[in-house]
């Protein structure tokens, strides 16, 4: 399928957006039904902020918790600032993509250090590390007023409806017609209120399956409702087949207290956090600890399977009580570490480590 309408027959379309009408109708429709979010009970930009840069590749459902969680321990920038890595990234441990949340530290860094103050513009705010495009026009429209219109992937679907484009978006042509959207539909006068309702749109009604078209306040002209095509558009990216992933993880107890080893931070996954000791394949597993942390391990007592993915792996991670007979080059350090379960929380770790202690659990 090739792209079913042109830049130059976007006119219509485009008109009948911008006309108060359309705007009207949009913000009254996210007056009504827009979720009650705790980010949106504020204008204050550092909380706006935060929340943008959980909501990059996570679910809404998912963020609440730890944005509240955050915003509690870091209520303003000077705090995050103030804050060392390791609690930043421990109370984003189970969030995921934790370069986030070391460029976000880094910026609040930044802003206290350097700046001396909250930047207000697109421009300003697109220097600060971590901050692309999208959300700086969303900080900036949102917590400042600035006029200028967002592009997320809920704005996109909206746009290919409503233009029944199916070009991809991270190719300029396509790209420079959805922004001809979000800004045919830019309320100057409320530019937050106006790009948070066209994101609301899409998240809640114009959605990838089974759109609601018959509560869409901009359904009136999408081309792709007028041909019962919406689905069609925009055009579904590719996937590639996520790779089985076997790992066997070794639970070790002394005193109390269970072994975790520190990921480097040049990992180019996870990097930084805790985890059990653990090897990939199905080879011999003890023989594998062994050469990859230096010792002499035994596997004495399978306790469980669980399933994780992440990116494009799909994870078995099997669970094993497990001796560490000979500490050779495991000892604690930098590196690794006898940690207390009650003190765990406190460290920044994987979800996957959760779901591998949650297999002790009576």
């Amino acid at each position: 399928m090739s792209d079913a309408t042109h830049p130059a027959e976007d006119d219509d379309v485009l008109t009948a957006l911008r006309r108060s009408r359309s705007r009207s109708r949009l913000a009254a429709w996210y007056d009504d039904h827009r979720r009650d979010l705790p980010w949106r009970r504020s204008r204050d930009p550092y909380r706006i902020w935060v929340s943008e840069v959980m909501l990059q590749q996570t679910r809404v459902e998912v963020v609440v918790p730890y944005y509240e969680r955050f915003l509690e321990r870091f209520p303003d920038v000077g705090t995050l600032a103030a804050a060392g890595e390791a609690e930043v990234l421990a109370l984003w441990s189970g969030l995921g993509y934790y370069g986030r949340a070391r460029r976000l530290h880094a910026a609040a860094r930044r802003i206290v250090h350097e700046t001396g103050n909250f930047p207000a513009t697109p421009v300003a705010l697109s220097r600060l590390p971590g901050i692309g495009s999208y959300t700086a026009a969303a900080v900036a429209s949102i917590a400042f007023g600035e006029p200028v219109a967002v592009l997320d992937g809920n704005v996109e679907r909206v746009a290919a409806r409503l233009l029944a484009c199916d070009g991809d978006p991270k190719r300029a042509a396509p790209r420079r017609r959805f922004f001809a959207v979000a800004e045919a539909l830019l309320d100057p006068a409320d530019p937050g209120r106006s790009n948070q309702a066209l994101m609301e749109l899409g998240a809640t009604v114009c959605a990838p399956r089974s759109p609601r078209c018959a509560e869409c306040p901009l359904r009136s002209p999408c081309r792709a409702r007028a041909r019962g095509r919406v689905e069609d558009y925009p055009r579904p990216r590719p996937r590639r087949r996520p790779r089985r992933l076997e790992m066997t993880a070794a639970l070790v107890r002394h005193d109390g207290r269970f072994l975790l080893m520190r990921r480097e931070e040049t990992s180019a996954l996870l990097a930084g956090t805790w985890e059990l000791p653990w090897v990939a394949g199905n080879g011999d597993p003890a023989a594998d600890l062994a050469r990859r942390y230096g010792g002499e391990w035994r596997l004495e007592r399978r306790i469980g399977t669980v399933r994780h993915a992440i990116t494009d792996r799909d994870i078995r991670l099997h669970l094993w009580e497990a001796v560490l007979m000979t500490s050779g080059a495991v000892c604690e350090g930098g590196e690794a570490a006898w940690v207390e379960p009650r003190r765990i929380d406190t460290l920044p770790t994987s979800s996957l480590l959760g779901k591998a202690l949650a297999l002790l659990r009576p």
